[in-house]
C-alpha cells in the first residue's frame, strides 16, 4: 500500500512539474525577432500580432529587428536562444528556401526550430509589361514555347520567393525563360513597366496600384483561391497550369526543445489574435490573409514539407545563391 501511495504521489508531482511552465508563463517580456529591416509585410504583421498577443498573455511582447545576410543573422540568433518560450522568430518563405540555395546558412530549419503557428498568407500576382502581346496564362505559355529562353522574368534575387514561384511555373508548364535577378523588387518593377524585362511574380499589395494605373498587366494570382485585391483575376491553376500554387506565408517559430505546453499556450493566443474580425479585415484590404495553423505540430509539419519541396525545386531548376 505504501508503495502504491508513493507511485501516486510521484505521478502527481511529475504531472504538476510538466504543467508548471505553462501555468506561470510568461513572467517577463517575450521577444519576437524579425530578421529583416522594419517596414515590410513580415515586420508589419509581426507587430500587429505582437500587440494583441501581449494583451492575451498579459505580458509585453517586444518586436526586435535583427536584419543582415538575407535574414540569416536574426534566424541564427533565435536558433541559439534558450528554449524557454521567451525568444521567438517571425519567419517567411525564405526561411524554408535559404537552406536549399546556401551551403551553410548557419541553421537547420527542421532540427533547430519548432512551430508555433502560421500567422498569414499572401498571394503573389504574375504581372507583365504592357507591351507583351498576351492577356492570359494560356497565351503566355504559347508565346514562351514559341520563343524558348527569350522571354525574361525579374525577381528580387536568386533564391527569392519570386524566383521560386517563376521556376515552379516554368517546370509545371514546360517552359524555359531567362531569369534577371535584382537586389529588391523596386527597381525590378520599374524595369518591367519600362519594358526592359517582360514579367515578374510580385506580392499583390505591391503591384496592385501599378495594375490599376495601367502601368502593368496582371495575368493571374499564384494562390489556390482568388485574391480580394484582384477578384476578377483567375488563379494560375484555374488559368490552365494545374496544381500550381506559390504563396508567401509568415509564421512564428521557437527554438527546438521549447516545451509543448508553452507552444500550445502561444498557439492558442495567436489563433485568437488572427481570428479577430477587425484585424483580419484591415489586412485583407492589403491582400494579406491572417490565418493560424491548426496546432504547433501542424505548422512544424508544414515547414518540413516546404523545406523538402524547395530543395527539390532548387535542384531541378539549378537555383543557387550568387
Amino acid at each position: 500500500m505504501k508503495h502504491v501511495y508513493s507511485v501516486i504521489v510521484a505521478a502527481l508531482v511529475t504531472t504538476y512539474s510538466v504543467n508548471l511552465p505553462a501555468q506561470g508563463y510568461p513572467t517577463k517580456p517575450v521577444r519576437i525577432v524579425v530578421p529583416l529591416v522594419p517596414g515590410g509585410n513580415l515586420d508589419i504583421v509581426a507587430r500587429a500580432v505582437a500587440q494583441r498577443l501581449g494583451e492575451g498573455l498579459g505580458q509585453q511582447i517586444i518586436v526586435e529587428n535583427r536584419p543582415g545576410a538575407s535574414s540569416l543573422v536574426g534566424t541564427q540568433y533565435v536558433a541559439k536562444s534558450a528554449t524557454d518560450g521567451y525568444t521567438l522568430l517571425a519567419m517567411a518563405n525564405t526561411f524554408t528556401a535559404v537552406p536549399a540555395v546556401i551551403a551553410n546558412p548557419g541553421y537547420d530549419p527542421i532540427k533547430d526550430f519548432t512551430g508555433v503557428s502560421m500567422t498569414c498568407i499572401v498571394a503573389q500576382v504574375l504581372v507583365v509589361t504592357p507591351t507583351l502581346p498576351v492577356k492570359t496564362i494560356r497565351e503566355l505559355v504559347a508565346l514562351a514555347k514559341a520563343r524558348p529562353g527569350e522571354l525574361s522574368y525579374a525577381s528580387s534575387g536568386n533564391g527569392s520567393t519570386g524566383h521560386f514561384a517563376a521556376e515552379l511555373f516554368n517546370q509545371k508548364a514546360g517552359l524555359k525563360m531567362l531569369h534577371v535577378p535584382y537586389k529588391g523588387n523596386a527597381q525590378a518593377l520599374v524595369d518591367i513597366i519600362a519594358g526592359q524585362v517582360m514579367m515578374m511574380y510580385d506580392q499583390v499589395s505591391t503591384s496592385h496600384p501599378h495594375v490599376k494605373a495601367g502601368k502593368l498587366k496582371a495575368l493571374a494570382v499564384t494562390s489556390s483561391t482568388r485574391s480580394n485585391l484582384f477578384p476578377d483575376l483567375p488563379t494560375i491553376d484555374e488559368a490552365g497550369v494545374k496544381g500550381y500554387e506559390a504563396i508567401t506565408f509568415n509564421g512564428l517559430l521557437a527554438p527546438a526543445g521549447t516545451p509543448r505546453e508553452l507552444l500550445s499556450r502561444l498557439h492558442g493566443e495567436v489563433a485568437k489574435v488572427v481570428a479577430a474580425p477587425a484585424l483580419r479585415n484591415n489586412f485583407l484590404e492589403r491582400g494579406v490573409e491572417l490565418t493560424a495553423s491548426g496546432s504547433p505540430d501542424e505548422f512544424t509539419a508544414y515547414i518540413r514539407n516546404e523545406v523538402a519541396a524547395n530543395a527539390k525545386l532548387a535542384r531541378n531548376a539549378g537555383i543557387k545563391a550568387q
